[in-house]
């Protein structure tokens, strides 16, 4: 049995000796979060269905609260977990973009202008940050978590932090502090 690659972008992780690529990306993802979007079709069905055929006998206030709470139950949960399935990072020469979901909502672009340092955090949970989504913790700054495992963060140059769950979190550091060392005569981006 042969062992296949963890990740299929970066079959190898990126030593100090490979060149760095134009643009890295690094995606992860969390299938727990198809049931809760499952969850969150289901309430909305049952909303529709209660509009529809309700054999509802308490009067019209009552039926048009519990399609209404179902409803936006349903809606709620459906979108607020289909946004948070997948992330995917991307750095190039300029920023560094993070994307969330089928869609791409939400979005953040930190220009690495803006960045004063990148570091490699092995395991992150859900349960440091209050769970998954984009969160904010005073103490900690912003994040992306869509699960557990390992993370980057990024040091920006106003005292804040920004940390994203992502796979091979160790290769987008790598990348991101290259980016961030200043050009050398020596190196030809210098001359």
């Amino acid at each position: 049995m042969r062992d296949e690659p963890r990740h299929p972008r970066h079959p190898r992780p990126l030593g100090t000796d490979a060149p760095v690529p134009e643009v890295w990306t690094g995606r992860a993802t969390n299938r727990l979060q198809w049931v809760a979007a499952v969850a969150g079709a289901g309430f909305m069905g049952l909303g529709i269905t209660l509009a529809v055929d309700s054999p509802w006998t308490s009067g019209i206030a009552p039926l048009l609260m519990a399609v209404i709470g179902c409803m936006a139950a349903g809606l709620l949960v459906l979108f607020g977990t289909l946004a948070f399935v997948h992330v995917e990072v991307r750095v190039d020469e300029q920023a560094m973009v993070v994307r969330c979901g089928h869609i791409g909502v939400p979005r953040r672009r930190i220009l690495l202008s803006q960045v004063v340092g990148a570091d490699y955090l092995p395991r992150v949970t859900p349960h440091e940050w209050g769970g998954w989504g984009y969160r904010w913790r005073p103490e900690k700054g912003k994040a992306v978590i869509v699960r557990r495992g390992e993370a980057l963060l990024l040091r920006l140059n106003d005292g804040r932090t920004f940390t994203v769950t992502v796979d091979d979190a160790e290769s987008g550091v790598r990348v991101i502090r290259e980016r961030l060392r200043p050009a050398t005569p020596t190196d030809p981006a210098g001359v």
